[in-house]
Parts: C-alpha cells; structure tokens; sequence
C-alpha cells in the first residue's frame, strides 16, 4: 500500500528540536528523510541526558531517517549537497537568515539549480525585522509572546513569568512546519512550482494562542484574555494520587455531585451554574475535596468513568503500558547500536491509505555512503571526499 509522501525526498539540515521533529513527522507518512549533519553532529545529540552515551532528545525529534555527514563549510562538502538538492524534493534548514547566504544555500542560489525545489527555511523571529538574526529557543519565545506570563498569573506568585516545560513551542512549530511542507507538495503537484516556505518560532508562538491574540478597539490592554475556568475544574488530591476533574456543565455537575454522594449540591441555587460555583469556591471546593479523599484517583476514574470527565494524574512511564497507549499502537520498540533496546512513540497519527515503518533515529554519519551511493557517488568519490574531509 502506497503511503501519502512515498517518493518525496527530504534533505533536512535542521538541528535541536524544532526543524528535526518537523521532519520526522514527514517521515511518518512515507518521505525518505535524510539528516544531513556537520562532522560535530546535530547540537541536541550532545545535551544532558540519563541515557549512557545517547541523547533522549535526539531520539525522540530524530525518527524516520537516515543520517549523512557533510562539510558545508569545505568546498567538496558543498558540491556534495548541490549533488544532492538536484535530485531532492524539499530542503529545509533553522539557519538564522544572514547563514545560507555565506554556505551559498540561500534560496535564490538553489532554485536555480532546482527550480522545484521546495525550501523551507525556519527562523526564531522570522527573516525582516530588528531581532531576525539573534537566536531563538523554546522557552525565550514563550518568554517573548506572553505565553510565560499568561502561566504566570495563575501560579503560586501572581505576575512571576512560569516557563512551561516539554518544549511545547518547539514542537507545535514542528507540526507547522510538517503542514506547511506537504501543502508545498500539493501545489508542486497540481502546477509544478517549487517554493520557499517561511517559519519561525515567533508565528508559531503566536500561532499557539489564538484567543487570547485579540485585541477589540473597544477593550483596555489589561483586559482578562482568558477568563479563569470554575475552580472545579482542576486537579484534586485523593485518598492517593491527584484526579482531573472538569464538571463545568448541568449534566456533568449534576453526574459529579450524585457520585461524591452529595446529590443536594446540584439542586443548591447557591451553586447551580459555573460561574456561582467560581464566586463561592471557598465554600464548594473544601466539600468537593473532603468527598474526594475516600477513594484514590484511579478508583475514582473507574468510577467516573463515561459520567463525568475525568482523568487520574500519571506519568509519562504509565504511558508505555497502559491499555488505551499500546490499543493504539503508540509504543515501537528500536534495537539500537550502542543503548541497546529501548521503546518510543511509533508515529503521530494513523493514515486510512497507509503507514511506513517508524525507525530509529540515526547514529551519525550511519548512512553516509548508502546515501552518496544512492545520489550517484561512486566509491572513489566518496573516497576522496572522506579524505578530503568533506563527507564523514
């Protein structure tokens, strides 16, 4: 069965988490993604981690590929990759926007060796304006955009920035960066044109809170964006372990009050709407957390279950095991080369037409002579260039 990218090849340049994550997702429904490193490897293989001599970043953000070790700054290195681009589909690269230009990869050096070529460059402010070439990291956008202080002003100290922690800037640009490359292939398709696809974390920051990004003429700027939810609607401490409790309609409310066995608080007038609830939370919640201590999360979300939307507090750990993960086929497991087994997430979504095999991401230069061989090195080519110190 055929999947949705078969045949599409992806050079990706990318490195941290971001572009490569984005890549990967290409990867999830069939490009042949090919990482293409500098002799020291991606950044994000060296950063912390528990993992002895392996980077659980880099395995996460690097699935689907195959890896190959090129030296743009050395004249043979750079030939490589033009070798490469003429028979490439998409390239995409988080370079800052003053870096292509000086490797002689800009877009308008490319296109003309590749008119087809889809070029997707990502930035962290973007290519114009005062802040385009200083660098840009997840948790400096979150600071930049107000995402840091809109966590904030719910947290213990009201007004002190909260950083949210799991990358979350990074990887929703990742999944931009997936969606506007496969519309790219769709337009290649129906006309022919190559093009160069703009991202930056900036967008996606923005991108990410599209409620609380509108400003009416009529409304002051400290104008509350995002209205507090029912203090019901929260995580409470039971008997052991923490549950998620969202009740903030009738039936749900009303389903919650008969299950904590006190039935005559759905039909109190002093709490019988979200907002009432909210205004006498100091009277609601110690009766709603007093009722919850009888039994532990995980007896109350058996008990909860398709009455009230809940959820018992769990770890990432539960995840690898738990019936819901693995009925959804979300956990692979990879042989690799120096950690030996380890399982991870298997693909995003699932496509009715088809899904590839998720690999392993690559250790580096893995690939480096089944990829020049495959863009039509001979061995004495890559030999020299090896020497030379262009390939790895």
């Amino acid at each position: 069965m055929s999947n949705a990218l078969d045949g599409i090849t992806v050079l990706d340049l990318t490195s941290y988490l971001a572009g490569p994550y984005g890549s990967a997702l290409l990867g999830d429904v069939g490009a042949d993604v090919i990482k293409v490193e500098a002799p020291g490897g991606d950044a994000i293989r060296h950063y912390p981690s528990t993992l002895p001599d392996e980077s659980r970043f880099f395995l996460g953000a690097n699935r689907n590929k195959r890896s190959v070790v090129v030296n743009l700054k050395a004249e043979g290195g750079r030939a490589a990759l033009y070798r490469m681009i003429e028979r490439a589909d998409v390239l995409v690269h988080n370079f800052r926007p003053s870096v292509p230009p000086s490797l002689g990869i800009d877009y308008d050096t490319l296109k003309t060796m590749r008119p087809g070529l889809i070029y997707c460059s990502l930035t962290g402010y973007g290519e114009q304006g005062p802040l385009r070439d200083h660098p840009g990291f997840d948790q400096m956008l979150q600071c930049f955009t107000g995402l840091a202080h809109a966590q904030g002003q719910q947290g213990e100290q009201p007004g002190a920035p909260q950083l949210l922690r799991g990358s979350i800037v990074d990887f929703y640009t990742s999944t931009l960066l997936a969606f506007a490359v496969t519309a790219a292939v769709v337009h290649r398709l129906r006309t022919g044109e190559g093009q160069h696809v703009r991202l930056s974390l900036l967008q996606s920051s923005i991108a990410l809170q599209p409620s609380r990004f509108i400003w009416a003429d009529c409304e002051p700027r400290e104008a509350e964006r995002e209205p507090a939810a029912g203090r019901v609607t929260a995580a409470h401490p039971t008997k052991e372990g923490f549950l998620y409790v969202q009740a903030s309609t009738p039936p749900f409310w009303t389903a919650l009050c008969d299950l904590i066995g006190r039935p005559e608080l759905a039909a109190d007038p002093r709490y019988d709407t979200m907002r009432k609830r909210y205004e006498r939370s100091d009277e609601v919640m110690p009766i709603l957390r007093e009722a919850l201590m009888a039994r532990t999360a995980l007896e109350w979300e058996g008990l909860m279950l398709g009455r009230v939307p809940c959820i018992a507090v769990r770890s990432i750990e539960d995840m690898f095991d738990h019936p819901q993960v693995l009925a959804q086929g979300l956990v692979v497991r990879h042989e690799h080369p120096v950690l030996g087994g380890y399982r991870a997430m298997s693909r995003a979504f699932e496509m009715g037409a088809g899904n590839p095999e998720t690999t392993r991401a690559p250790m580096l230069g893995e690939h480096t002579d089944e990829i020049l061989d495959r863009f039509g090195f001979d061995p004495g080519e890559i030999a020299a260039l090896r020497e030379a110190g262009a390939v790895g």
